[in-house]
């Protein structure tokens, strides 16, 4: 293969994924990582893929980029429900409990799917109820008058990007709730950085989150492994389980083992 086909495939695997490593790169050609190297390095003086440690990234992509949650719940759809199928699956149907889902549209998907089944228990005379707590409006939204679910929204300035409420009282209200298991959004999960978010109203409000409740689940799409963004709000060693679509790189996965999280791959 010629080194000009090659940087082509290069930049459509960057650009589909949204970065790439320059080990998972070398694997992919049989390669070199120099070659490799030498490759990204040519891509963007071509202003096709942007070097960052370890790999390359899209070249709009930076550690304060964030799209909004209307963007965001129209991408990778049908993995997103995949991963919010898996995440209903860790709520017991027959169990009262409390959860709190974070703002987020993989969080957002799993609402949907829980107000369904909440329903669905209802119209079978099912009379447990859930505790739900969640500071995001369009989660709020989809739970809210449900059967089955209590509905504790926190207060706080909403922030217009997320739809979600942030601020010291946000991130106070949190503090004081310990809730059985939380559901988590992040903008990226990275073996070094942990997981982190280009907001930092946004990470104080999941630091509290994580801190406060008994198991901690982390819901993130491919595109957000191994991407490091402005602000970390944990580490790994804070995580519990972490869903995703597909399986992590080779340091993330290692990382991931040695800090005893349970990776589920919907």
């Amino acid at each position: 293969m010629f080194a000009e086909e090659r940087q082509q495939l290069i930049a459509g695997l960057v650009s589909a994924s949204g970065r790439a490593s320059v080990t998972g790169l070398a694997e992919r050609f049989s390669i070199t990582t120099e070659t490799i190297r030498r490759d990204l390095a040519a891509l963007e003086a071509a202003g096709s893929v942007r070097r960052v440690h370890g790999g390359a990234v899209s070249p709009d992509r930076f550690s304060t980029t964030e799209e909004s949650i209307l963007e965001r719940t129209v991408l990778r759809q049908p993995e997103k429900t995949r991963i919010a199928e898996a995440a209903l699956a860790l709520i017991p149907q027959d169990h009262s409990g409390s959860v709190l889902i974070d703002a987020g549209s993989s969080t957002e998907a799993l609402a949907e799917l829980l107000a369904a089944r909440a329903a669905a228990g209802a119209a079978q005379g099912s009379h447990t109820e859930l505790v739900v707590i969640t500071h995001a409006l369009p989660i709020a939204v989809k739970l809210s008058g449900e059967p089955g679910i209590a509905l504790h929204l926190l207060g706080g300035r909403i922030r217009g990007l997320t739809q979600a409420a942030v601020g010291q009282s946000t991130v106070e209200a949190a503090r004081r709730i310990r809730p059985d298991i939380a559901f988590i959004g992040t903008n990226g999960i990275h073996a070094a950085f942990g997981l982190s978010t280009p907001d930092p109203e946004e990470a104080a409000v999941k630091a509290a989150f994580v801190q406060s409740a008994g198991r901690i689940v982390v819901l993130a799409d491919s595109s957000k492994l191994d991407a490091e963004t402005l602000v970390q709000f944990a580490s790994l060693k804070d995580l519990d389980t972490l869903i995703t679509d597909t399986k992590p790189g080779r340091a993330l996965a290692a990382a991931l083992a040695d800090a005893g999280v349970e990776v589920v791959v919907a």
